[in-house]
């Protein structure tokens, strides 16, 4: 009678699917929330670059030299207006200098503080026929808490950075009138 039960007990197969689902449910859960978290950072890397592209039109065009206000609030009023998913426009690092030549460029790496982020040298849009490299960075908080430290390192975050170099207009010119 013994044998009978545990001969009957082994071809049964009511929660086979139950116990295969058990057990692909966690990695399968660990995939999708990974690759929805990519998606979210690399919409927010590239909403990054959009936005720090948008804002250099106005130091390029000499709009921001021309108009007489702070010119890291103005381009900060720029960058904000147009990174306003994804990104908080207020913990944005904005640095803005004058370059002698586009050679200089690979001097003017970016400093670090103690934590890793990037510290600014300040706001100079420089004049007409100016090289000009601009720097954004932003500290991107991964969402998921189990998902995050896998993709991004110990403080559950990655630092994107903007980087364009440039060189402005002739804005300041007479015309024949």
């Amino acid at each position: 009678m013994l044998g009978n039960l545990f001969k009957n007990w082994r071809r049964k197969k009511d929660g086979t699917t139950a116990i295969e689902f058990s057990l692909m449910f966690i990695p399968y859960l660990i995939l999708s929330l990974g690759i929805i978290e990519l998606s979210v950072m690399y919409s927010a890397a590239s909403l990054l670059e959009g936005a720090t592209g948008s804002a250099a039109r106005l130091i390029r065009t000499g709009q921001i030299q021309k108009s007489g206000a702070d010119p890291e609030v103005m381009f900060r009023d720029a960058l904000c207006s147009y990174a306003t998913v994804l990104i908080n426009c207020g913990d944005a690092v904005v640095e803005v200098q004058q370059l002698a030549s586009f050679a200089d460029f690979a001097a003017a790496g970016p400093q670090y503080d103690a934590d890793g982020n990037v510290v600014s040298a300040g706001v100079d849009p420089g004049g007409s026929n100016d090289r000009v490299l601009i720097r954004v960075s932003y500290r991107y908080n991964m969402m998921t808490p189990f998902v995050g430290p896998l993709l991004s390192g110990p403080g559950g975050s990655t630092l994107f950075i903007s980087t364009i170099v440039l060189q402005t207009e002739p804005y300041e010119f007479e015309g024949n009138v």
